[in-house]
């Protein structure tokens, strides 16, 4: 799957099946559905999903804990906006996913 039809995909109502955690979310990100969104990386300690973690902290305003989770990612934070930081997180795991 590449980026244009993940991002397409958004019009369905369940996920691509075979999507990794932190894709899924990603995607129930793009729908509005955060807390559903957190809960996928929310225990999960792969730097994958520690980034997609430490994105959706930042996208709630909680500066602090998305600090700690770039860290724990070990990801340098570019103060990015947080579209093209999705975007650049969904092109990444989609690279890693074939």
């Amino acid at each position: 799957m590449d980026f244009a039809a993940f991002k397409a995909s958004g019009q369905l109502d369940t996920p691509p099946a075979g999507l990794s955690a932190p894709l899924e979310a990603l995607w129930w990100d793009a729908k509005g559905n955060w807390s559903y969104a957190h809960g996928l990386v929310d225990e999960l300690e792969t730097p994958e999903a520690m980034a997609v973690h430490a994105y959706l902290h930042r996208k709630e305003g909680e500066q602090s804990n998305a600090d700690y989770w770039y860290r724990l990612a070990g990801r340098t934070y570019h103060r990015r906006d947080l579209a093209e930081e999705w975007a650049v997180l969904v092109e990444g795991l989609l690279a890693r996913h074939v």
